[in-house]
Parts: C-alpha cells; sequence; structure tokens
C-alpha cells in the first residue's frame, strides 16, 4: 500500500534523477552561462540508485520517473532501465528525454521495459527551438520521436509556454495532437532560475486553455490514480489529447502524489523546497533499513504546499537539471 503524508496525499510516484548532466541547455532551465557539472565521484552510482528505486517500491511507490538532465546521456542508462523494470511490484517505468538520443536508443528503451516516454519539445519552428534549447536540432528530435512511435514507445510532449518566445505555437501544439492521436501537455513557465522580471513569461494555464478552445472543442478527462499533475483533456473528434500544468496561477498541491531524489541522492517532498535528507548515508549500510527509514521521513515533512504565485516566489534559485524538474 502506498504511504500516506499528513496532508492525507497518497504518495506513489517518485521521480529518480540519474545526471545533471544534458547535452542541450534550455533558456529556462539553466543562466546563460550554464552551470558547473558535478563530479562524478557526487553522482550516485547505478547501485545505489537501483537501491534507492527498491526501496521506494517496498514502502508503496509504483511509478518511478527517470530523469536528469538528460537521463539518455549516461552511459550503462540501458542495463540500469531493464533493472528497474524487473522490480517486484513497479507498476510503471517511464522516462522524460529532449529526443535528441531516441534515433538511436528508442528500440532499446522499449526492450528495456520503459513504458512510456514525455519528450520536452517547445517549439516546431527550428529558429525558436535552437533559441530556446541554445544548441538544439528540431529535426533530430522530431525524427527521434517518430522513431519511438514507431518502435510502440507512447509519447506525451511537454511544452513548456513562455509569453513573447513560444506561445503563439499553442494552436500548432494542440493541432499536432489532434493530427497524430497524440497527448501534449502545456507547461507555465516556472522561475526555477529565478531570471530577473520573470513574470513577464507567465502565461497562465486559464489562457493557455482559451487559446486552445478557440480551436477545439475540449472535454475533461478523469484524473488516473498514478497520474501527474496535469488538468486533461479529449480533443472532441479526434483521438488526440491536451494536459494543462499549472505551477504558479493555480497550485495542484492538494494533490501531489510524488517525491524526487536527486543525481546525488537528496531526497525532496518538492521541486521548490529549500530542505532536503542526504541518502548517501543510508547507502552506506549494507541493508535497506536506514533507507526506507530515509525515504518515510521525506513523506512525512512534505510541505502541503509551495510559496510561489504569479508574482513571488521564495525558493534559492537552481538548475532544473541538476534537479530533475
Amino acid at each position: 500500500m502506498a504511504p500516506i503524508d499528513p496532508q492525507g496525499r497518497t504518495i506513489n510516484y517518485l521521480r529518480l534523477s540519474v545526471t545533471d548532466r544534458c547535452n542541450l541547455r534550455c533558456s529556462y532551465c539553466m543562466p546563460p552561462q550554464g552551470v558547473a557539472n558535478i563530479g562524478h565521484d557526487t553522482i550516485l552510482s547505478y547501485e545505489e540508485l537501483y537501491r534507492i528505486a527498491r526501496s521506494a517500491v517496498a514502502i508503496g511507490i509504483e511509478k518511478i520517473r527517470i530523469t536528469g538532465g538528460e537521463p539518455l546521456v549516461r552511459k550503462g542508462i540501458i542495463d540500469f532501465l531493464r533493472q528497474l523494470s524487473a522490480i517486484p511490484g513497479l507498476n510503471q517505468l517511464v522516462l522524460t528525454t529532449n529526443g535528441v538520443l531516441l534515433n538511436e536508443l528508442a528500440a532499446d528503451l522499449r526492450d528495456a521495459g520503459v513504458q512510456r516516454l514525455n519528450v520536452s519539445l517547445d517549439s516546431l519552428d527550428a529558429g525558436t527551438f535552437a533559441r530556446i534549447t541554445r544548441c538544439g536540432n528540431l529535426e533530430r528530435v522530431l525524427s527521434g520521436i517518430a522513431t519511438a512511435r514507431s518502435c510502440g514507445l507512447p509519447v506525451k510532449l511537454n511544452m513548456v509556454v513562455m509569453r513573447g518566445i513560444n506561445d503563439h505555437e499553442i494552436a500548432d501544439f494542440a493541432r499536432l495532437a489532434a493530427d497524430t492521436a497524440g497527448t501534449v501537455r502545456f507547461i507555465e513557465y516556472m522561475p526555477a532560475i529565478r531570471e530577473p522580471d520573470w513574470q513577464r513569461l507567465v502565461v497562465p494555464g486559464s489562457e493557455i486553455l482559451e487559446r486552445i478552445e478557440r480551436y477545439f472543442t475540449l472535454l475533461p478527462l478523469e484524473q488516473t490514480r498514478m497520474a501527474g499533475p496535469a488538468r486533461n483533456y479529449r480533443i472532441s473528434g479526434a483521438d488526440g489529447s491536451v494536459g494543462i500544468i499549472t505551477p504558479v496561477s493555480e497550485h495542484f498541491c492538494s494533490q501531489c502524489n510524488r517525491i524526487r531524489v536527486t543525481s546525488t541522492g537528496q531526497a525532496k517532498g518538492c521541486l521548490f523546497a529549500d530542505s532536503c535528507v542526504d541518502l548517501k548515508p543510508a547507502l552506506q549500510t549494507e541493508t535497506d533499513l536506514l533507507l526506507t527509514q530515509a525515504l518515510n521521513s521525506i513523506i512525512a515533512v512534505k510541505p502541503s504546499g509551495h510559496l510561489m504565485n504569479p508574482s513571488e516566489c521564495h525558493h534559492q534559485a537552481f538548475s532544473m537539471a541538476s534537479i530533475g524538474g
């Protein structure tokens, strides 16, 4: 049975980062100068990450999402995923990627037991995509998505909507979902790096929804038990769907079902929490007892919500790649 936190929320979902490294430099993830890579000796080994995953499932976690940085840049990732997929009691193994390496790895991911991919894709225009990612090639990512789908891997697209940068493409992404019978999730810009005047970039979820509804009729979908924070809608007359994620304008904290562990072993109850629990001391013991106790302790102090709103934020600035957003 999945654990319950002090607010009565069922915690059944772990986001597990395997690396802070990435082959893109997205503007909302890190500042223009980039961030210093964490040393290899600081990143958890696959054995340690496996123990965390196994211990999480032992306390009732049913879904694990592998994140980074970009998880596919870490050597040995396929064998690690194969190990995870064999953990008894794990019902869902999913992965978030920027799609750059999917042409080479999609079939291996499917064979390793990954059940679904989320691909970060913030523009369908090559120039805009290159500006947002600072180095990305759109055609390579689109080709990788097509390869993954041809391998039988379901793909959800995640678009971070930023006013004046890519918000004019909202309808295009919704049309893509309708035309491909796929799923696109629109995510409000979050001020992780606390860019000056970040508020100008936020397009509220209500506005995103209103823009989509100028072109499509949306039918609300029921939230599944292990789903993430999106409010999901089926596009009438098509098999595609869209989701709206509103961390800034309409907090979904009361339904949050997740904890996260960084690639350095820091366990957090909230992406924007400044406090964390270091799992490394527990990993130095031979049994998993201290590890399960540490994971339970994170759930026991999971915040009721974050303090971010459309006008201000109070967290310390961080790179999303360093935490596994």
